[in-house]
């Protein structure tokens, strides 16, 4: 079972986490499982980039995205080389380090 390293990040796990998660899963599947919110503002379709997470270790044993994700991430807020769509990109066997980065495009969040 891979598990997922999440770097802290101020408001979604200031202290970090440490998750298991399904082989198939989704980063954002994941997250969510263990109650990190990770934005998600067009409910996991790929039509925005609000799930922007950056794959720090790990990045080689996801499966490669695909077009359309590809044309999403172009529009994210500071992209880097390991960028994915934490709603697209599926865990495989091997341990995964993710950086949830502090800014999106959500132009429309909602503060609670």
């Amino acid at each position: 079972m891979p598990k997922v390293i999440f770097l802290p990040n101020e408001e979604l796990c200031p202290d970090g986490a440490v998750v298991e998660a399904e082989e198939g899963q989704t980063i954002l599947e994941a997250a969510k499982a263990h109650d990190i919110e990770i934005e998600h503002a067009c409910e996991m379709s790929c039509a925005c980039t609000t799930c922007h997470v950056i794959v720090r270790e790990g990045f080689d044993s996801l499966e490669e995205s695909d077009e359309l994700e590809d044309d999403m991430l172009d529009k994210a807020w500071g992209l880097e080389p390991e960028s994915r769509l934490s709603c697209q990109a599926r865990l495989a066997d091997e341990d995964l380090v993710v950086e949830i980065p502090k800014y999106t495009l959500n132009h429309a969040k909602e503060n609670h």
